[in-house]
């Protein structure tokens, strides 16, 4: 009969640790690995598996979930975070996958977030697709990138139910999570050696705003769509910030700075005015080559 494990790793996740295992408790193996819980996660996890390991806390995460997909001894792993639930459809969907005849070694699914108290449809989070299921053996992190999927060797499926996601439901929460990640993305920018100019500070966030309100159509998510929106352009600001402190806040020196700011900012009003023209006059697949060149998505 084929097995199935479910791979964790966890820190602090007292709050959410439950319900996730809840959601998993019909599985042949749950693994855990814990960078040293401080709240009662360890406590909430032994109701539900014995094969907990503690370590020290990694910064690059995904190290610790390798290990804990590193542990696992059933044919198949799911590799699941503590903010995620599989539902029951989703659960008969993985079963019916596993028991059947597959020549593939992994399978993507859609993810759904819930993110200020909302299940959001468009703003680029959903449907979000993760890479977690697949054979033992078949698939890792590359743990380069706080962003990074679980990479498969093979070709890859897909699967259609929802894996549900209990995301950011503060502000807080927001903040302190996407201050660790605007900070790997100017890492990795750095390690491309990549420069910028000044006029990325204006660039980078607008870019940003632009895919997800109305490329990725945020509008239709209401209120949510346009805060968030806003909030992940505030996140490129923040990579650009990062990125001119390692280049050691070099001056632009400009006769006419106010100018340049005024230009490229008309220039960028321009954009979005042509491109939303573009939208509404032609069908989208004319101009989805021309977006994905311009805005790098």
């Amino acid at each position: 009969m084929t097995t199935i494990s479910f791979a964790i790793a966890t820190r602090n996740e007292a709050d959410d640790i439950k319900d996730c295992l809840e959601s998993i408790k019909w599985a042949d193996e749950i693994v855990i690995f814990d960078e040293k819980s401080i709240d009662k996660t360890v406590e909430v996890a032994k109701k539900y598996t014995s094969k907990i390991f503690l370590i020290d806390h990694d910064p690059m995460f995904h190290r610790t979930k390798q290990k804990a997909i590193d542990k696992c001894a059933s044919d198949w792993i799911f590799q699941i975070d503590a903010d995620e639930r599989v539902s029951p459809d989703l659960k008969d969907e993985i079963l019916q996958t596993i028991s059947g005849v597959s020549s593939l070694p992994g399978y993507q699914l859609p993810r759904k977030s819930r993110i200020f108290g909302k299940w959001m449809e468009h703003t680029g989070w959903y449907p979000d697709y993760q890479v977690k299921l697949f054979q033992k053996g078949k698939g890792h992190y590359p743990c380069q990138s706080v962003h990074e999927m679980i990479t498969i060797d093979g070709q890859m499926g897909t699967l259609t139910n929802d894996l549900l996601h209990e995301h950011y439901s503060t502000l807080d929460w927001y903040l302190n999570r996407r201050f660790e990640y605007t900070k790997n993305d100017a890492e990795n920018i750095i390690a491309r050696g990549e420069k910028i100019v000044w006029s990325d500070a204006i660039k980078f966030p607008a870019d940003e705003f632009f895919k997800r309100f109305f490329f990725w159509q945020g509008y239709k998510d209401g209120l949510h769509g346009l805060v968030l929106s806003l909030l992940m352009a505030f996140d490129r600001l923040i990579v650009f910030a990062r990125l001119w402190e390692h280049q050691k806040f070099w001056q632009h020196d400009s006769a006419d700075f106010r100018g340049e700011v005024i230009h490229k900012t008309k220039k960028v009003a321009h954009d979005w005015h042509h491109w939303l023209s573009q939208t509404a006059t032609k069908p989208h697949e004319k101009i989805l080559h021309k977006l994905k060149a311009k805005f790098n998505f």
